[in-house]
């Protein structure tokens, strides 16, 4: 009598096994940074809508606001969002988003994306600066040049 048997031996089991430790050591870290650049672009958002306001002020006065009220916008902690804190006016027209300290990807806790306006022939454009404690690749395309 002849018998075939079916199924897997446990070198295949094994080889199996190895292959989906080593995919899962690549895709995890990967995913962790996308989920950090995720969150981050929150804040980018958000700084983003505060621009309009502060470039109409500067367009209307010559000079930039240096307080979320001096630029039209609600106060700095109602801007806020999941993972940002607060959206603030400073100094020169200057926008800062703060990220939150917990229940964000702990490369960007805390961190900070600021907005600076700059002027040209009356024009203003607008530049992003990283906090030099956070990697550049958390940050949106934009600011990472």
């Amino acid at each position: 009598m002849n018998t075939m048997q079916k199924g897997f031996t446990l070198i295949e089991l094994m080889i199996v096994v190895a292959i989906i430790g080593i995919l899962a050591a690549i895709a995890i870290p990967a995913y962790q940074d996308y989920t950090a650049r995720s969150q981050m672009t929150e804040a980018m958002t958000l700084a983003s809508g505060a621009k309009g306001s502060v470039t109409e002020v500067y367009s209307n006065t010559g000079a930039f606001p240096t307080t979320n009220a001096g630029a039209g916008l609600a106060a700095n902690t109602a801007i806020n969002g999941k993972y940002v804190n607060d959206v603030a006016v400073g100094a020169g027209g200057i926008i800062v988003a703060t990220m939150r300290s917990s229940g964000v990807a702990s490369g960007i806790a805390g961190a900070t994306l600021t907005l600076s306006p700059t002027t040209t022939a009356g024009a203003v454009q607008w530049t992003c600066k990283k906090a030099s404690t956070v990697d550049a690749k958390y940050y949106p395309s934009a600011c990472r040049n």
